[in-house]
């Protein structure tokens, strides 16, 4: 079981996974479960967890609720009740649970919708989403604070004849927990395999043989019943088509009822015809094992791992006119597997009891899991910052590990079981704002810079304000400070509020330079060649070294503010003073050939203050 430890203060997701073989033969198997809050004694059942259902109440101990969707909770009792006679009454193992035990546990269930938004407690936040693979089968995504994470169970990315697609909303997560079932498979065309299925099933009745379907009660047997009762429709077959008495046919009458629950198709033909009315299919009697003549059997469980699927195999095994068609994965040890790995010749299954395989064997992926491709698409929509894969071959899985990772550039664990993985996530403060700092972002913040066309920079025409381009620039992105309140809140700030915040005033720090630029002898400021305009007044020697700082600083935004120019925090005026503070006793430049300018800024812009004043101070204006 996997345990997750998030709160508030410390958001980080410890998931340990521990239980990757199966529980249950004739049920779906555990993966993993997420607790994301110490706080919540709570449990997220979806179809991959029910079979430890009960020994989580018995021995953990959680106090509840429980939270499952409407059919898991319908079908829960019917499931685990089979599990548990299988197990004790045909498989002789001790008993784990009794009925008694799932009573008391389903008195803690709450029954939950898919979308539906349930605050568990003050921290943690589920919502389910539909999963495909069986009925009532959910994606649960959770959220603790800013943490959020979605566990998939088992999913199927594409419909089928009973039931819908995966569908879920695009979400902003720290982690996917996904199934990997089959992490290196891309299936081919669903109606490829449909035609290839029933043209086994056909060929093996046509000539007098039995055909033995081992499925899971739930899911796969509604699927191929479907196909099968159509196909026999179609065909006029009178071949007889039987359900295992029992479980089958409880699970189906859910079906029935659940219509909302299935596929597009299903829901669109309800009113006319019930899709899981089957004309063809009906109930199998024990004593219909050896009676002569051809039929097709659904019998659980799906890997003939004991109960009815393997007495009836024993018994139809050694007939070659029979036929065992796999629709789905078989885990490692029992018979199924080991008829899918190659076709033995027997099966032994304990030192007295030996099965002579002569029968034909079939195998055909009809598996509600989605394969590769599908788990790719899923990650690839939800893109969260960390994937972590469960329930699936450690080989297959670093193979997938190694796709996501390199392809969609999402980092991604495929842990051992008992191992613990720690994500990082994010965390985010809720700041107030002061009336100070909205204002400012609402006020108007206009600015103002003059351009110059870059094929006119080497004229200056006689009205210089007619060749500059007025720029008007209104940035309404305000800086502010963040500060925590003494009541522990945070809260942005205008950074004029900041000093009378803390009761100190403003000290700033600026330097001041007046900077010589050359433009000639004295004759030169009286009156220049004749392709050049005669220059008296003030701004426009401004404008001339303007255009030149455009040219040289391309990179930087001037503003030409027409008593000066600025460049960040950097201001450049002319010198209007004869006994300026700023100018230096020991320019060699004579006042005559020089046109001052005094330059102000702060100590974070000296860097590019001595760049432009060096500029500067090597200018010629005379050139102009």
């Amino acid at each position: 079981m996997g345990k997750g430890s998030c709160s508030t203060a410390a958001c980080t997701w410890a998931i340990s996974i521990t239980a990757a073989t199966p529980i249950s033969l004739s049920s779906p198997n555990l993966e993993i479960s997420i607790m994301p809050s110490p706080a919540s004694s709570s449990l997220i059942f979806t179809w991959t967890m029910l079979g430890l259902f009960p020994t989580l109440r018995k021995f953990v101990g959680i106090a509840g609720p429980i939270y499952m969707t409407y059919p898991t909770k319908a079908l829960a009792p019917l499931m685990l009740e089979d599990y548990r006679k299988v197990m004790v009454e045909r498989m002789g193992e001790q008993e784990q649970f009794t009925s008694d035990h799932i009573v008391e546990c389903m008195k803690k269930v709450i029954a939950v919708d898919i979308k539906q938004t349930v605050q568990v407690d003050k921290d943690l936040q589920i919502r389910a989403y539909y999963a495909g693979h069986v009925l009532g089968a959910a994606m649960f995504y959770a959220k603790v604070g800013d943490s959020a994470i979605v566990y998939t169970g088992d999913y199927n990315m594409t419909p089928d004849r009973h039931l819908g697609a995966a569908q879920i909303d695009r979400l902003q997560l720290d982690l996917v927990i996904t199934e990997s079932t089959y992490a290196t498979t891309v299936r081919d065309s669903k109606y490829a395999r449909e035609r290839e299925f029933l043209k086994a099933v056909h060929k093996c009745v046509a000539g007098g043989g039995k055909v033995l379907i081992p499925t899971f009660a739930l899911g796969r047997a509604q699927e191929l019943c479907i196909l099968l009762d159509d196909y026999w429709e179609r065909m006029n077959l009178k071949i007889p088509i039987y359900f295992s008495a029992g479980l089958t046919i409880q699970a189906n009458m859910y079906y029935k009822m659940l219509i909302s629950w299935t596929s597009q198709k299903v829901k669109q033909t309800y009113a006319s015809r019930n899709a899981f009315d089957f004309k063809n299919v009906s109930s199998f009697d024990r004593s219909l094992i050896n009676a002569p003549g051809p039929c097709v059997l659904f019998a659980t469980p799906g890997m003939i791992s004991g109960g009815f699927s393997l007495e009836v195999f024993k018994q139809w095994a050694p007939s070659e006119l029979n036929l065992v068609t796999l629709p789905g994965y078989c885990v490692a040890g029992t018979i199924g597997h080991k008829l899918m790995s190659g076709k033995p010749t027997q099966i032994v299954l304990d030192k007295d009891t030996r099965i002579d395989v002569r029968c034909q064997i079939h195998q055909l992926s009809f598996s509600p899991h989605t394969d590769a491709k599908g788990i790719m698409d899923l990650v690839k929509f939800l893109s969260p910052k960390h994937v972590i894969l469960v329930h699936g071959e450690k080989p297959k899985m670093a193979f997938l590990k190694g796709r996501i990772q390199s392809e969609l550039g999402i980092q991604c664990y495929d842990p051992a079981n008992n191992d613990t993985v720690c994500i990082p996530s994010t965390h985010y403060v809720k700041a107030g704002a002061s009336n100070a700092f909205i204002q400012s972002s609402l006020n108007p913040n206009f600015k103002f810079s003059k351009t110059i066309p870059k094929d006119k920079t080497h004229l200056v025409l006689k009205d210089t304000m007619t060749m500059s381009r007025l720029l008007v620039s209104d940035e309404r992105v305000d800086e502010g400070i963040l500060v925590m309140e003494k009541s522990k809140k945070a809260k942005v700030i205008n950074q004029d509020e900041l000093l009378p915040m803390l009761g100190k005033s403003k000290h700033e720090v600026r330097f001041a330079y007046c900077c010589p630029v050359h433009i000639g002898n004295s004759e030169g400021t009286k009156t220049l060649s004749k392709n050049r305009l005669p220059i008296s007044d003030n701004h426009s020697w401004l404008h001339m070294v303007f255009a030149k700082l455009s040219s040289e600083l391309a990179g930087e935004s001037i503003q030409d503010l027409g008593e000066h120019l600025q460049v960040e925090s950097f201001h450049v005026s002319v010198c209007l003073k004869d006994n300026c503070p700023y100018k230096t006793a020991d320019n060699p430049k004579k006042k005559s050939e020089a046109v001052f300018f005094c330059c102000k800024w702060s100590v974070a812009d000296e860097k590019l203050a001595w760049k432009v004043i060096s500029f500067m101070e090597n200018l010629d204006l005379s050139s102009i």
